[in-house]
């Protein structure tokens, strides 16, 4: 008998492996996962810092750097393979809409980049995450290296990926997000401490950094893997904002303390978990059903943002206007267009109507109706 076809659709196909830190080498991990279970990946691996010795302090102590053997290989040539092993197997387990994020250093983020593409994902930003307290250059031979670079790529060219564009600009103020993102390194009460004090792990990350991230790429329920989970910081902000996760750890010591550092989070409720929806998934509404439902009657007015330019609405849903000798007609956008002598414009916010209480864009409108419509 021929064997079974993975169900690669299935919601939760790996259940078994939720909320779970798996320990052992990250791709032979992943090769336990089904096909196409998980909706996101961020991955911190290892740098590869190629360190030339110890680091010092101008007053000759030591500084604790990354030497650890998780970080240390051959070569560039073994750090490639490595590279390109696991994100063969991120890739299969990614939903066909999914994405990964891969943090990294200039030691090793070139490289990874290559592979991301060799290995047919679709690169939709690099970020820059520029620490707002570095650690300093202690030998004073280069530029304090004050950024990671972080990738943010879909599974395909074809991958409706989730992007929260919304929610990302209601969170800056009403600005659009870019991608060069300030955040403290990790310190203080957030840094995760063995009992002697010292650092658990070297290159813990803040959990702010990835509380961004997964607001902007992930809704509640979705899943997210990470394949170097290390002191558990995507595990404690997946619980937090109704997430799940799969984390891989391959050093007990490091899933230990993830394991008991996200114990002691407490996931939001779901109502607090809502996020500004995106424009394009709310219900599609034309102008002429503003007309339609009698919240503009034909014949009203509709003016400009300074109000030097005014327009009749018509009973179809189309504007008229008068403007240096010559009759425009059309469309809420075609309008609005001509008279600002643009090749585009977004009618629905250049197009105000007079209310009660003053002007206001005719996209108030446009709500009033969609309201309606989720009722």
């Amino acid at each position: 008998m021929p064997a079974k076809k993975k169900n690669k659709g299935a919601k939760n196909s790996a259940g078994e492996f939720l909320d779970k830190i798996i320990i052992g080498d990250c791709v032979k991990a992943m090769a336990k996962l089904p096909d196409e279970c998980v909706d996101l990946i961020f991955a911190d691996p290892p740098y590869n810092l190629q360190l030339g010795g110890d680091l010092t302090r101008p007053d000759n102590s030591r500084v604790n750097g990354v030497d650890d053997d998780w970080d240390k290989f051959d070569s560039f040539r073994a750090y490639d393979e490595f590279t390109r092993a696991w994100l063969a197997e991120a890739r299969r387990i990614l939903k066909p809409d999914g994405a990964i994020w891969v943090i990294g250093s200039y030691h090793n983020i070139f490289r990874v980049g290559t592979a991301l593409q060799d290995a047919g994902y679709w690169i939709l930003n690099d970020v820059i995450w520029r620490k707002s307290n570095p650690m300093p250059n202690f030998r004073g031979t280069r530029l304090t290296n004050a950024h990671e670079t972080m990738i943010w790529a879909a599974k395909s060219p074809k991958s409706k990926y989730c992007f929260n564009y919304r929610a990302l600009k209601t969170g800056n103020d009403d600005l659009q997000m870019r991608s060069d993102w300030e955040f403290p390194i990790c310190t203080g009460a957030e840094r995760i401490k063995g009992a002697d004090g010292a650092k658990t792990h070297p290159t813990q990350k803040p959990e702010a950094l990835l509380h961004r991230i997964l607001i902007a790429s992930t809704n509640p329920g979705d899943t997210v893997l990470d394949p170097f989970f290390g002191s558990g910081t995507t595990g404690a902000a997946a619980k937090l904002l109704g997430r799940r996760f799969i984390g891989i750890e391959r050093d007990k010591a490091y899933a230990a303390a993830a394991k008991k550092r996200i114990a002691k989070v407490k996931p939001l409720e779901a109502e607090d978990l809502s996020t500004q929806p995106s424009p394009k998934a709310a219900p599609r509404v034309p102008f002429g059903a503003v007309v339609e439902h009698k919240l503009i009657r034909p014949g009203a007015k509709l003016y400009s943002p300074r109000g030097n330019v005014e327009a009749k609405v018509r009973a179809d849903g189309s504007l008229y206007v008068k403007q240096d000798g010559e009759e425009i007609q059309g469309s809420i956008h075609k309008v609005g267009a001509a008279v600002q002598k643009t090749q585009a414009c977004n009618g629905w916010t250049y197009w105000q109507y007079e209310a009660r209480t003053g002007r206001k864009p005719i996209d108030f409108l446009r709500d009033k109706i969609r309201k309606g419509m989720k009722g």
